[in-house]
């Protein structure tokens, strides 16, 4: 049996199809569905039971040992939210209650982090784990923040002997997109964003560099398919010696230029871009590039290639978006 908090949400319905479609086990979901259409990203799929958050620690007490994971991927994640004491509740000790419960009762732990822990990038893009390295990073939002304060909660804990779970795996998530992410309005994918424009016969947006050294529409992100982070955490499953804080991204950063192209690549369409200024707001902290360093998780042994960012947005388009029925 498997346990998914955030189960309904874009990565967590994901991840939540991969367990069915390899008939793995029973899965619990954990999530909160509210009034809008968020239950369509799970209506396909046969769950053992759909638990309130409130009421997920009282679901893992009843099952114990008879949980074969807990993936963690349900969180506050609008790097845009203000409220830092419902981020530290939500964020930063649920998963640490989670971590606790997994050792506990001796089960793999799989949560996320995110590549919003590295901030501006002024300090690279290394997954390492340690005290010293997390400590070098200054992330510039609470999301963000409450991320990297697990991350260095469990790097102490790891370096004192706590309790640990048998196998636990931190994920920094880049720029994930793919189908089950409409709930998500302001915090959907570029790719989605950029596909709504385009799809209505509009001209997209991109936003004109402020930099000598970036084009307009030169700045880059590693953009990663969603279907490719699901892959990781299965194979995550399947190797249980693997333990670490992992980035999840492609490794190779591509320009917003080159998405708004592949968009309209798949929708067979001539490109047509308006470039509009960085508003003054964010323009001082604004993200230039950013990129996976992937060496670590390559060295665990993940040998399996990821998706080009057209042959990924020509999914997304082609096999969801573009259909009667989006939703995987």
């Amino acid at each position: 049996m498997f346990v998914v908090t955030g189960g309904a949400g874009f990565i967590g319905s994901n991840l939540v199809a991969g367990l069915e479609a390899r008939a793995a086990g029973e899965i619990i979901v954990s999530d909160q569905l509210g009034q809008d259409d968020k239950w369509r990203n799970i209506a396909k799929r046969e769950l053992a039971d759909i638990v309130p958050p409130a009421s997920l620690f009282a679901c893992l007490d009843g099952l114990g040992r008879r949980v074969r994971a807990v993936f963690h991927l349900g969180a506050i994640s609008d790097t845009t939210a203000r409220d830092a004491d419902r981020l530290v509740a939500e964020n930063v000790q649920l998963t640490l209650r989670l971590w606790d419960w997994c050792a506990a009762h001796g089960t793999p732990f799989i949560h996320a982090s995110s590549a919003a822990t590295y901030g501006d990038g002024g300090a690279g893009f290394d997954d390492d784990g340690t005290i010293e390295g997390l400590a070098k990073l200054r992330p510039l939002n609470g999301y963000g923040w409450s991320k990297h304060l697990v991350d260095r909660r469990i790097a102490r804990l790891l370096h004192t002997g706590a309790a640990r779970p048998p196998q636990w795996a931190g994920l920094k998530f880049f720029n994930v997109y793919g189908p089950n992410e409409h709930h998500k309005a302001a915090q959907r994918s570029v790719a989605r964003q950029l596909w709504e424009a385009a799809s209505a016969g509009q001209p997209v947006r991109l936003f004109r560099s402020h930099r000598p050294d970036y084009p307009d529409g030169g700045q880059s992100r590693d953009f990663v398919w969603v279907g490719d982070c699901v892959d990781v955490m299965l194979w995550l499953v399947d190797n249980p010696g693997v333990s670490g804080l992992f980035n999840l991204g492609t490794g190779q950063a591509r320009s917003f230029a080159d998405l708004a192209g592949a968009v309209f690549q798949a929708l067979n369409r001539p490109a047509d871009i308006d470039y509009v200024d960085t508003p003054e707001a964010i323009r001082g902290h604004y993200q230039y590039f950013t990129e996976a360093r992937m060496a670590r998780l390559r060295a665990a042994g993940y040998d399996r290639p990821f998706t080009e960012l057209e042959e990924g947005v020509r999914r997304y388009i082609q096999d969801f978006l573009g259909r009667d029925d989006p939703y995987r």
